[in-house]
């Protein structure tokens, strides 16, 4: 049984008029500020905001596919009207399912304007301000720092621990209860839990580390999830997430977590979890990051262990076996798994302590321009990608994590479907040792459903050359 098949189906109910207050931050902004918000008549940004909007107010109701979720609700509608005390929030439309006895559920609310913040607010903040230089790695970083501490996600003096938490949204019953019981020992452990806040594997390890948070009296707990505006839709926030950040783009949102965070677990997953193992690895490899301490562990049920093999032979093939000396594969031993984090991350706290590094964002951690530049899924920067084994581990790494987003774009976003149907699968090129490898990577992807949810047919959006 597969653990999303008992998820929520699309309820076409809706709610033809609510009008909706700001919680949080968003609750005091200056005059010149909700002049700005209002004034923003671009197009794509508004759709942009207005599918963001639905994705989170359909939490539950998972699926692969945005366009199922925007055609169930194609008369959602929604805008701004400035006053006195700030901004006000008019839906038209809404998914009912977002209310409780005509109220707007709290969390939704919270995550309503979580979205407004960083699709509208941030935007103007970052792109239309001219005060960070997204052409250079420092300028990246920097404008990442931004819409994070804008969130309030940074908190001086509050540093338990993020454990962050990667893995699929398609999983079994079996992982899905694993992920549960890693989380409830995290939790145990004081540790925070910050996920790509979609279900499955994102879900799992915030609920078990609730109650590991209840059993040790820690209030509130922090259930962390970052996402980004092409991929909510397909996985929209799961309830427990309680601080959201929905960054601009793949590349600021992977850089968001391993700045935020102290260590890393993961499960099991699909291509997207591939592209998240392939980039931590890439910038852990590099020179200067070498001495840095940073737990990494890899880790499933029993059940899981050839999938978590076939991802170890993959990299050992693929990169070299020195980077698979950079993580932990443990199985089947959710205490021993947190024990060994939470160790890891006492390292890195005591590591950033003695070097005076910042403890709440990780400012020393090398992140070279590569990995942060987005990567714009087309059939031609898909075919152009090199996967030659002459070049340097790392620029492979980050050609292989780039070819991983194709796959997932093809997947599950709405501009990446919808170029495989119109022009055929990405073709991806390179010598055979490598397509080899990963032509047996994919397959037991397919194989074991990790690349669409169950009872829905995979098409492949990739085809090896």
């Amino acid at each position: 049984m597969n653990i999303t098949q008992s998820a929520a189906k699309l309820d076409p109910t809706t709610i033809a008029h609510a009008t909706i207050t700001p919680l949080g931050p968003m609750a005091v902004m200056s005059q010149a500020e909700v002049n700005a918000l209002c004034a923003i008549q671009d197009p794509e940004v508004l759709s942009c905001f207005r599918k963001c909007a639905l994705a989170v107010m359909t939490s539950g109701a998972y699926v692969d596919d945005a366009r199922e979720i925007f055609a169930a609700y194609a008369d959602f509608d929604l805008r701004l009207e400035q006053q006195e005390r700030g901004i006000r929030l008019h839906l038209f439309n809404a998914p009912a399912v977002a209310f409780v006895d005509g109220e707007m559920i709290r969390g939704t609310r919270q995550h309503l304007f979580s979205v407004l913040r960083d699709v509208l607010y941030m935007k103007n903040e970052i792109e239309r301000s001219n005060r960070f230089d997204m052409a250079s790695s420092a300028g990246i970083t920097d404008a990442v720092f931004h819409t994070l501490r804008h969130a309030e996600i940074m908190r001086p003096g509050e540093q338990r621990g993020i454990a962050v938490c990667w893995g699929g949204h398609s999983i079994s019953r079996v992982e899905y209860d694993y992920t549960k019981e890693v989380g409830y020992q995290l939790g145990l452990r004081g540790l925070d839990i910050c996920t790509g806040c979609g279900p499955g594997a994102m879900k799992g390890p915030m609920k078990g580390a609730a109650i590991g948070h209840a059993k040790q009296r820690i209030r509130p707990g922090r259930y962390i999830g970052i996402s980004e505006p092409d991929i909510i839709a397909a996985e929209s926030p799961n309830p427990i997430v309680n601080q959201l950040v929905i960054m601009p783009d793949m590349e600021k949102r992977l850089e968001a977590f391993i700045r935020l965070g102290h260590g890393v677990v993961v499960f099991p997953g699909g291509v997207g979890t591939a592209e998240e193992i392939l980039y931590l690895l890439g910038v852990l490899t590099h020179p200067a990051n070498m001495e840095r301490p940073f737990p990494f562990v890899l880790t499933g049920p029993r059940e899981s262990e050839p999938y978590f093999r076939m991802l170890h032979e993959f990299i050992e093939t693929a990169l070299g076996p020195e980077y698979t000396t950079r993580y932990r594969i443990m199985i089947d031993d959710p205490a021993a798994v947190a024990a060994e984090v939470r160790r890891g991350i006492d390292n890195v706290l005591q590591y950033r302590d003695h070097t005076d590094d910042s403890l709440f964002f990780n400012w020393a951690l090398n992140v070279d321009l590569r990995f942060q530049q987005p990567f714009v899924a087309s059939h031609e920067n898909m075919a152009n990608l090199e996967l030659t084994p002459d070049l340097p581990a790392f620029e492979l790494a980050s050609n292989l994590r780039r070819l991983f987003s194709g796959i997932v774009a093809g997947n599950v976003k709405e501009s990446g479907i919808q170029a495989v149907e119109t022009y055929g699968p990405f073709e991806i090129h390179g010598p055979k040792a490598i397509t080899d490898a990963l032509d047996k990577l994919l397959r037991t992807f397919v194989a074991q459903h990790r690349m669409k949810l169950p009872g829905t047919e995979y098409r492949p959006s990739y085809r090896l050359v």
